[in-house]
């Protein structure tokens, strides 16, 4: 008997101390399996977009794993069987002329100052207009809107020449100053134009509860819309600087000297009018490519966190 009433107490603690959100799964999953439940099986859609998936990836991951082959081949290797076959021998002499040849380190500092500059005075530009036209609601608004996503739709082809005369009258033509201001009013149209649509769904209940409580434009923007729209942040601080690194037209114009040119930049030095080493552009490839990999690596959870953000409330 006392052995019975032990058993009871123990399972009374037990249910007691167990913690809500425990014992509502608990429950769920006792009625999933009163019900028949199992794990939902597959079925043929879903093994077509998977099959479907897993050809689209291996196509995109052939270009890189070409740039990965050769760039340890030597010239007579890749002359004598092709860009498709492995290297019969590890070949490093590519990527030691490329990192010679352009100062590879120096362009890389180059390109993470010219990206990194953009992708956060792009976020910051494009916070402050969309706050103004989203939730400050000044007149015109929509025009301010399409006129945004008009310019951001322009060609940099047409763009060139009256940067090229703007800059130049300036003094800050083969300035890295100059890209950056290229770049960061280009990125900010895009993300103006994005959080714009964004703060517009913004609760508005929030906002008059702040202004109830006495807090100004600022404090509002600070503590009230950043902190709930930084995942939306994060996504564009990470687009705008891989796309800033792999900008080549502007900053092939604009950095004419050697000492701020890019890494995108840098590697049109490999190619000359008549010939080109195939095995050494692909090394320096390989090496633009690892900066902007490493980068995505690191703030992937960031990335995902910021596009799901908001799917399920």
């Amino acid at each position: 008997m006392s052995a019975v009433l032990d058993e009871t107490t123990a399972t009374l603690e037990a249910s007691v101390l167990e913690p809500p959100k425990d014992r509502e799964g608990r429950q769920r999953g006792r009625r999933g399996r009163s019900r028949g439940g199992g794990p939902t099986r597959r079925t043929t859609g879903d093994w077509v977009v998977l099959l479907v998936a897993i050809v689209l990836g291996f196509l995109i991951a052939v270009p890189f794993l070409m740039i990965l082959i050769n760039s340890f081949k030597s010239p007579a290797d890749y002359s004598t069987s092709g860009p498709l076959t492995l290297p019969t021998s590890l070949y490093f002499d590519g990527i030691v002329a490329f990192w010679e040849r352009v100062d590879f380190p120096q362009k890389l500092g180059n390109s993470i100052f010219i990206s990194g500059l953009v992708a956060v005075f792009a976020v910051a530009l494009s916070m402050f207009n969309a706050f103004a036209l989203g939730i400050g609601r000044v007149k015109g608004r929509l025009w301010i809107v399409v006129i945004i996503l008009l310019a951001n739709m322009l060609p940099q082809e047409v763009l060139l020449y009256p940067l090229y005369f703007m800059f130049k009258e300036v003094g800050l033509y083969d300035s890295q100053w100059a890209v950056i201001i290229i770049f960061t009013v280009i990125q900010s149209a895009f993300g103006t134009y994005l959080l714009a649509s964004v703060y517009g769904t913004f609760p508005k209940e929030l906002l008059e509860a702040a202004s109830l409580d006495g807090a100004s434009r600022w404090q509002i923007l600070w503590r009230v819309v950043y902190p709930i729209s930084r995942p939306t942040l994060s996504v564009l601080l990470i687009f705008f600087f891989i796309w800033t690194w792999n900008e080549f037209l502007i900053p092939l114009t604009f950095l004419v000297s050697n000492d701020t040119q890019t890494v995108p930049v840098a590697i049109t030095v490999l190619q000359g009018d008549r010939l080109m080493d195939v095995t050494t552009t692909s090394a320096s490839a390989l090496l633009g490519l690892i900066p902007t990999l490493v980068f995505f690596l690191i703030f992937q959870r960031t990335l995902t966190r910021g596009i799901t953000a908001g799917a399920v409330k």
